[in-house]
């Protein structure tokens, strides 16, 4: 089982901490995409988290159940009105089992970057392919490795610098891994979270997808289905299961 960063702590904290991802500007482009996808039928997310697009796409009417490490984030979650019509599994999204079959799986906001080997990564594809309907489609939001913003010989990149919040990751090329390092000025005090990640290139999602039988569907550069192109800085990446 990996090591659960997420904790109490955290979770309590996590749309006040991460305001910006709460924007209905920010969630509503995300909910209309999957909710196009779901169609009639049940969505997975993987990492539900606090439920920040489950519980809007629920109310969408579409049937979402959820993979969690953290106990307490799913706590979190349940602790919201509405949340009482979505399941969620404790355990690791690339290997936990749900019941049943579902027409849409889903990984937002880099989290298959928590998964911080390749085994594991290839290990979440095929665990998506187990959960999908024939034609059922799996749909990744990603960032690009953000090689061209190192010079060489640098490994750190700041991702936010402001009065309330400094972020900043520090990255191996050569693993492809890198450490995500936050510290929160509140109330006076510093407040610290670091976690790791992989990061993992286009192609290199396309081919694991090829690995679970999946083939690529679509791939924009963001919700609003923005052409990719080589200057993209993240993608949405959707792969389909054979009918």
């Amino acid at each position: 089982m990996p090591e659960n960063y997420f904790d109490a702590w955290v979770a309590q904290r996590y749309e006040n901490l991460w305001p910006h991802l709460f924007d209905p500007q920010v969630v509503e482009p995300v909910v209309s995409f999957l909710a196009h996808l779901a169609g009639e039928g049940r969505a997975l997310e993987l990492g539900i988290g606090t439920g920040r697009v489950a519980l809007p796409l629920s109310r969408r009417g579409v049937r979402v159940d959820g993979i969690e490490l953290s106990a307490a984030m799913a706590e979190q979650l349940h602790s919201q009105p509405g949340s009482t019509d979505i399941d969620v599994t404790i355990g690791d999204f690339s290997t936990a089992r749900v019941n049943g079959t579902f027409t849409l799986a889903y990984l937002v906001r880099n989290t298959i970057m928590n998964l911080t080997t390749q085994d594991a990564q290839v290990e979440c594809f095929l665990n998506v392919a187990r959960h999908l309907d024939p034609g059922g489609f799996f749909v990744i939001e990603v960032i690009v490795p953000p090689w061209q913003r190192l010079s060489p010989g640098e490994t750190v990149i700041p991702f936010d610098v402001s009065p309330a919040h400094l972020g900043f990751d520090e990255i191996d090329v050569a693993t492809q891994n890198s450490w995500s390092h936050h510290y929160w000025f509140i109330d006076g005090e510093t407040k610290t979270f670091s976690a790791p990640f992989r990061y993992v290139w286009p192609s290199e999602l396309d081919l694991m997808a090829r690995l679970a039988g999946m083939a690529l569907h679509d791939r924009w550069s963001d919700w609003n289905s923005e052409p990719f192109t080589s200057t993209s800085s993240s993608h949405i990446s959707v792969w389909q299961k054979p009918e």
